[in-house]
């Protein structure tokens, strides 16, 4: 499915370029306004990055999280510098369906391994960013891209399919926010290998012609995030070019 996406600061839309809080566009538009656009267009699920909250837990916008959820209009995937037990949980509680692991799945398997345990693998999801290095192997960065944890994408999977992962969102670090076309190698290597998860690719959609470019992989969900912010295509046309795979 196609899965749109918004960041939020402080109750506002931006975009970051690849992950840079320094290269920072505002839109000037209301999350409820873009979640109910996005309804209108055929969307069933929105991907939400709490900015503000990856930075400071004590200002995760919970409020507004839960007011876009009360809304009743899509079901709602979010993460954001989650640390803790409690946090999966005021999300769970908030009405989210799936909470997004990003750093500390990589520092504290067995923490994380407990919430799988706890509160399903079903609302769970790993966020992998990926470098890629000169020999191939698929290295997992954290703290918002700044470290490499020298973990590979496949070390990881293996650990937490023990607990039954069934969700992956898996960004190549490279093709953030540039449009310029996703990894579709990428993707079609991890669904190939690892075909009982859920892959969601992220990163580099541009066009439509890069939607299409992903339909052979098989990857599950396409996030897509800047291009539909900058009119690049409407979310309707996206859907539209996903179905017609």
């Amino acid at each position: 499915m196609i899965i749109p996406a918004i960041d939020l600061i402080e109750g506002t839309v931006v975009r970051l370029f690849q992950g840079d809080y320094q290269q920072k566009t505002e839109y000037t538009l209301e999350p409820m306004q873009v979640l109910k656009s996005y309804a209108e267009q055929g969307a069933t699920w929105l991907h939400i990055v709490d900015l503000t909250g990856a930075k400071d837990p004590a200002k995760r916008q919970l409020p507004l999280i839960r007011e876009l959820t009360d809304a009743g209009l899509l079901k709602i995937q979010t993460g954001g510098g989650i640390r803790t037990r409690e946090e999966v949980k005021d999300l769970l509680d908030s009405g989210v369906e799936r909470v997004v692991i990003g750093s500390v799945a990589v520092s504290k398997p067995e923490q994380v391994s407990e919430w799988f345990k706890e509160f399903g693998a079903d609302s769970i999801v790993l966020a992998l960013d990926i470098n890629i290095d000169a020999d191939g192997n698929k290295v997992v960065a954290t703290h918002g891209w700044q470290k490499s944890s020298g973990v590979t994408l496949e070390q990881l999977i293996a650990t937490y399919r023990k607990v039954g992962l069934k969700h992956v969102l898996c960004t190549d670090i490279s093709k953030d926010g540039t449009l310029q076309g996703s990894n579709v190698s990428l993707y079609q290597q991890v669904k190939s290998q690892f075909t009982d998860i859920c892959w969601q690719s992220s990163g580099g959609i541009g066009k439509l012609s890069d939607i299409d470019a992903l339909k052979p992989t098989n990857v599950d969900g396409v996030i897509l995030g800047r291009a539909l912010l900058e009119g690049k295509f409407t979310l309707a046309e996206a859907i539209q070019c996903w179905q017609n795979g």
